[in-house]
């Protein structure tokens, strides 16, 4: 999916979920993009050792992936942010209690971001990612503002850890909405479709736009975006024609 920034702020991507999306290097290349979701941390909390997942680009269980460190080197080089998404729709994560969030956000230090742990193995290679982003989908809200706030203490230490959010449109979103009022989250990428009360249907940009206004005027954060399905096949619902996109929706949000 694409989001895009109310501000001309660039172009944000998920990559790793689709084998057949080229590398993170060519996606970087394009420069089409200021900001790229390495989707995703699927399997976390609850005491569980994590997994990462990257569909058909490499095999984490036998350290496969650690080669995307040279992508992600690359895009950095370009000035792209490039974050390590948690969650997604399908995956076993959940955070029952702040010792877990702090457990977790200690595990993402130490294995994708600034962290010097020598115990610490770096499924995606040396390479240190600007940051996190929650697409959280399932499970309970409440600790998602724990892990928030752990990961931000870590920006004292010099390297700020940026911080991303994948909400659906339906305000507030039942798992990231707590997590959002700490006011912590740099880019928030609100997910306007596989929503029909508040994503575009053909002819109809009022309810889109009237959410739109609902996020932008609720939330304290950096950046927010409009998050959309780059592709009819890419989302159940919720496309919008390029044209419809340039004459009827962006015009109204910037």
């Amino acid at each position: 999916s694409l989001t895009k920034s109310s501000h001309a702020g660039g172009i944000s991507i998920y990559w790793g979920q689709n084998g057949n999306e080229g590398t993170l290097e060519a996606t970087c290349a394009t420069g089409k993009y200021a900001y790229v979701n390495i989707a995703f941390l699927n399997k976390f909390g609850k005491g569980q050792t994590p997994e990462l997942n990257l569909a058909g680009h490499c095999n984490p269980a036998n350290n496969g992936c650690v080669g995307t460190s040279t992508g992600i080197k690359s895009c950095q080089s370009r000035g792209i942010k490039v974050l390590l998404s948690l969650g997604g729709g399908i995956g076993s994560y959940n955070l029952t209690s702040r010792l877990d969030a702090k457990n977790v956000a200690d595990y993402l230090w130490n294995s994708f971001l600034g962290g010097k742990s020598r115990s610490a193995t770096r499924p995606l290679g040396d390479a240190v990612l600007d940051g996190i982003d929650f697409d959280i989908e399932q499970g309970s809200g409440g600790h998602w503002p724990d892990l928030a706030r752990y990961l931000s203490e870590y920006s004292k230490r010099g390297r700020k850890v940026y911080l991303g959010a994948a909400p659906q449109c339906p305000f507030p979103d039942s798992n990231l909405g707590t997590a959002l009022n700490t006011g912590l989250f740099d880019y928030v990428w609100v997910q306007f479709y596989n929503n029909p009360p508040c994503q575009y249907t053909t002819g109809n940009t009022a309810n889109i736009l009237d959410s739109w206004t609902r996020w932008t005027t609720s939330i304290n954060a950096r950046e927010i975006f409009l998050g959309l399905p780059a592709a009819p096949a890419a989302g159940g619902s919720g496309f919008i024609p390029v044209a419809d996109l340039n004459s009827k929706v962006l015009p109204a949000i910037r």
